[in-house]
């Protein structure tokens, strides 16, 4: 974690000049719109249902500074592909919300702005959320919010004083309790998303990093044998019938949360964001980190980090800046959290009465510890299909677990030289 500052020190940071280091589409209109004399407008594009949680920010920021903001809300995985089309016909955003795995494929593409952010502003960052805003060192976006994959469990089909603490107990537990009609332990490891917790716990990795934590895209670690003995692992959950075979594909996510909220499920892997939904569903859930493997290593999980990113056709860029920093600071981090109860990525805040007394938050705080950032760089799109589809081949027994996990390195290597001229 970085050493924080006081928030004095912060809003003292937010009135130094914030500039934007990259010329984008939009800097020419910047400047004629920013010496016209009128009331600047800004275009925010916020995660959906998250808004609420900026609406008395931003109004404050507006009164403050004399412009109009306007929030929109867009699922906030798919605002790169809107970007695409509506940046350059002038009806984009100004700032918009992204995943830290995408910042490397909008640099590459030009289409967010570098952003120059004091040293002693990004310190107030927690070290894991701020880098995944950089490229290449450079600072591309503020981190807004973290999270990543945790463990519920029904607390009346386990008790949290005989909670299992390891994979394999959770797996002896839902060879007793597994009826075809209700289930011990639920996960979509038919997924890279959520399967990584169990290959990276066994020694497989999607890119091998060298010493400064560089990607080495033409190092792909999904069919070593650790990976191979992680995929071994997850598929006797399926041929044990422990899984049922409803969580495999695109309907899964639906299938495993049905089962969890009518209480047929003893416990399954997901994020904070269905603490909200299962809490409206009733039912009496605990929420911690993920189990140990057998091997001693906890299971380990992607952090994902959200985060507000300046469009490069923004006429108003120094502007957009400004107001990213502003609902990211310590004061505002904390208010937003309290409506959204997403985990704010600000250092200071984790000792902050109002995260420790959230059982999520205090999982996702925990879990981190144990997790790696999902990588950044645009070579990344070529892994999800083909490892997602070695995975179902191994749930479903259609291919052996090395055969399928060779051959998605295989399709991996060859989508990455032919798309992105390496290898």
């Amino acid at each position: 974690m970085k050493k924080t500052i006081t928030y004095m020190t912060v809003l003292s940071s937010l009135a130094l000049t914030v500039s934007l280091a990259a010329c984008g589409p939009g800097e020419e209109s910047q400047k004629k719109d920013e010496t016209s004399g009128k009331e600047a407008k800004l275009v925010v594009w916020e995660d959906i249902e998250k808004g609420e949680g900026i609406k008395d920010i931003v109004s404050k920021f507006e009164q403050d500074n004399g412009v109009d903001v306007k929030v929109v809300e867009k699922p906030y995985a798919k605002q790169i592909e809107d970007l695409r089309l509506d940046g350059p016909a002038g009806t984009g955003p100004d700032l918009l919300t992204m995943p830290g795995d995408q910042i490397g494929t909008a640099v590459t593409e030009g289409i967010i702005k570098e952003m120059d952010v004091p040293k002693e502003v990004q310190a107030i960052y927690t070290d894991v959320a701020l880098d995944s805003q950089k490229v290449d060192g450079k600072l591309y976006g503020v981190p807004k919010a973290v999270e990543t994959t945790v463990l519920y469990y029904n607390k009346k089909l386990v008790s949290e004083e005989k909670l299992p603490k390891t994979l394999e107990e959770w797996y002896a537990l839902s060879k007793k309790t597994a009826t075809g009609q209700s289930f011990g332990f639920l996960a979509l490891f038919d997924q890279i998303y959520y399967a990584q917790s169990v290959l990276s716990g066994y020694g497989g990795y999607i890119f091998k990093q060298d010493d400064q934590g560089k990607y080495q895209t033409n190092r792909v670690g999904l069919g070593n044998t650790g990976a191979i003995e992680g995929a071994t692992y997850i598929q006797k959950f399926y041929k044990e019938k422990l899984f049922p075979a409803g969580i495999i594909g695109e309907q899964g996510i639906n299938v495993l949360e049905s089962l969890f909220t009518e209480g047929k499920a003893a416990a399954i892997i997901s994020g904070p964001w269905n603490v909200e939904p299962f809490t409206k569903a009733g039912i009496d859930f605990g929420i911690t980190k993920l189990p140990e493997l057998e091997n001693g290593k906890n299971m380990s999980s992607f952090i994902g980090v959200k985060s507000y990113n300046v469009s490069a056709y923004s006429k108003r860029s120094e502007l957009a800046s400004k107001l990213a920093l502003y609902l990211t600071n310590a004061e505002n981090s904390k208010k937003r959290f309290e409506i959204t109860k997403e985990v704010p990525a600000v250092s200071a805040l984790a000792e902050d009465p109002a995260v420790t007394k959230s059982p999520a938050a205090q999982a996702v705080a925990e879990q981190s510890k144990f997790s790696e950032l999902t990588p950044n760089v645009p070579e990344m799109n070529e892994v999800w299909k083909p490892v997602d589809a070695a995975l179902q081949t191994i749930a479903t027994g259609k291919a052996e677990p090395e055969a399928a996990m060779k051959q998605a390195v295989k399709t991996i290597d060859g989508q990455i030289k032919a798309k992105h001229g390496t290898k």
